[in-house]
């Protein structure tokens, strides 16, 4: 009896763990593998740059977030990158963002060229700038007499943001970059989230809020918003760009415009593109960081 009980206990062990093995390969089974592209107004626009470039570079699956404004303009982009056999049905419990950032990074280390030629083909295309994104840039550096298209200019990101307000530019850091700018022989193009503190510094190009003209916000709004900054690049002379960390500028960034972005205190996530992404520095708010603004915009108005 003794030895029939043990058996009976050895029996009811085994088979409890046989049940967990189980479960537990239905957990790996049906994990969601995808990151999602989010399309809610309140999430952050250029996440949706690293999820897209992760997928391009190193095939990761991604869901859209249903059932939203944005919906259709993600789906669209997304497929017009050649991203539609990495679309996956919409599931609880994706991946985590922050992963994405180092996916990209670790393309880029291994090819450079190659992961900017791939990103570019995926997110450009190889059409002409359409006109009616070409003709707003155009009209809006004319009116603000920006000077001859070919002399160079570097646009300055505004970020006014009720999430971590306390990363927000402030007005008299955008005086400074502006005068830094202006003082290296280049044009400050100002753009990102509206002007609150004053009126457009003097000597600088309002483009801020560009997105929310109808021209960007058709079905091809995240091509188009790409293509913006491609036109200031190929007809206006645009050098780069310096902002306080927004993955706003991440996009432009991964195309190839060359990028200073400020920060409080070292950003863990974004510092893995810095060596990797051509062209992408990390410059923190510490003594002297205007100094190396300075010189970085001296290159860019030396560069061929």
């Amino acid at each position: 009896a003794p030895r029939s009980k043990a058996a009976r206990a050895a029996r009811a062990a085994a088979h409890r763990a046989e049940v967990a093995a189980g479960a537990a390969r239905r957990i790996v089974e049906e994990r969601n593998h995808a990151y999602t592209f989010h399309t809610d107004n309140g999430f952050s626009f250029g996440e949706g740059w690293h999820v897209a470039a992760a997928a391009v570079l190193a095939g990761a699956a991604v869901q859209i977030e249903p059932g939203k404004a944005g919906t259709p303009q993600a789906e669209a982009f997304l497929r017009d990158a050649g991203l539609s056999d990495r679309l996956q049905a919409y599931r609880s419990r994706p991946r985590a963002m922050k992963q994405t950032t180092e996916i990209v990074a670790r393309a880029f280390s291994a090819d450079p060229s190659s992961a900017q030629r791939r990103l570019r083909a995926a997110f450009l295309g190889d059409a002409p700038i359409p006109e009616p994104v070409a003709g707003w840039v155009d009209r809006r550096l004319a009116e603000a007499r920006a000077g001859e298209p070919c002399r160079k200019k570097v646009l300055l990101w505004i970020r006014a943001c009720v999430h971590h307000p306390h990363r927000n530019t402030t007005l008299a850091e955008l005086l400074e970059l502006t005068d830094l700018v202006r003082r290296a022989g280049l044009v400050p193009v100002l753009t990102g989230d509206a002007l609150r503190d004053g009126r457009v510094p003097e000597g600088a190009v309002d483009l801020t809020l560009f997105w929310k003209d109808p021209t960007f916000r058709q079905l091809d709004m995240r091509r188009a918003q790409l293509q913006f900054f491609e036109h200031l690049k190929r007809a206006h002379g645009l050098a780069g760009q310096v902002g306080v960390t927004t993955a706003g500028m991440d996009g432009p960034a991964l195309m190839g415009i060359p990028t200073m972005y400020l920060t409080d205190t070292p950003n863990v996530r974004m510092r893995a593109w810095v060596g990797a992404v051509p062209g992408y520095q990390e410059v923190a708010r510490e003594s002297g960081y205007l100094e190396r603004v300075r010189r970085g915009l001296s290159e860019w108005a030396a560069a061929p």
